[in-house]
């Protein structure tokens, strides 16, 4: 479906992003994924909204895990609105919805501190034609009590500088975006605090040596990692994320 109107533009970063995590019904996550990449980016993105990432979970294989962001909380209401609302999704929606069980799981996010969102370039866009890039990303998901910083800080003071010292730096930290849920027919988790941080790595073996590399710092085996493990509400969640081919995470090196 070729585009007839400029898109309306999101931010360089967004500010406000959701991590949205579906479960499918059985063998249906590649009819989903074909239909996403072929019909559902463009059109969403004319509404001002950026696809930043589409992936397969590769310990889950009915699971489907994608990031949208948007310039403030303002233009998500209107850019779902308009999206949710117009022609596109009459057309594709009912088709797309049939294949999941569960499309609640998200995380509604804002970058953990300036410069830790992601940057969108549509125009690095893979076509539709493109074959699924051979690369492979990470995504931590750590949960904290409602209220208590510990846990953020460390992450952000701490865990951040030693994976940029070790590694490839991550694409993005995020955090809980706290302002209340204006586009009510699409739910979001509640009375969460959260960090996920998202690295994009050639291959997993490359993702063990960073993440080795990590916890070898006196630092962080001593000081920064049990710290966070003590103000954890439950153990952190490691996503193993295969871009698909339109993806902008991590596909682009």
């Amino acid at each position: 479906m070729p585009r007839t109107t400029p898109p309306a533009g999101p931010a360089d970063r967004p500010s406000v992003i959701e991590l949205r995590q579906y479960t499918l019904r059985p063998g249906r996550r590649d009819e989903l994924i074909a239909l996403f990449d072929r019909e559902l980016v463009e059109p969403q993105e004319d509404t001002g909204m950026a696809v930043l990432g589409q992936f397969r979970d590769l310990d889950a294989p009915d699971r489907f895990v994608w990031l949208r962001g948007f310039r403030d909380m303002a233009t998500r209401h209107r850019a779902l609105t308009s999206f949710y609302g117009g022609p596109v999704w009459a057309e594709h929606g009912p088709r797309a919805n049939s294949t999941m069980v569960d499309s609640d799981d998200v995380l509604l996010l804002r970058p953990l501190a300036d410069g830790s969102g992601l940057a969108p370039r549509p125009e690095a866009r893979p076509g539709r034609d493109a074959a699924a890039p051979d690369r492979f990303v990470s995504a931590t998901v750590w949960s904290f009590p409602p209220g208590r910083d510990t846990g953020v800080e460390l992450i952000r003071g701490g865990l951040l500088p030693a994976l940029a010292a070790t590694g490839p730096a991550p694409l993005a930290a995020l955090t809980t975006e706290t302002a209340p849920n204006t586009f009510s027919r699409l739910p979001v988790r509640t009375g969460e605090n959260a960090v996920v941080v998202l690295t994009s790595y050639a291959d997993e073996d490359a993702c063990r040596r960073h993440r080795a590399a990590v916890r070898a710092d006196r630092l962080v085996r001593d000081e920064i990692l049990p710290g966070v493990e003590r103000e954890q509400t439950a153990p952190a969640q490691q996503l193993r994320l295969a871009p698909t081919a339109r993806s902008l995470i991590g596909t682009a090196r």
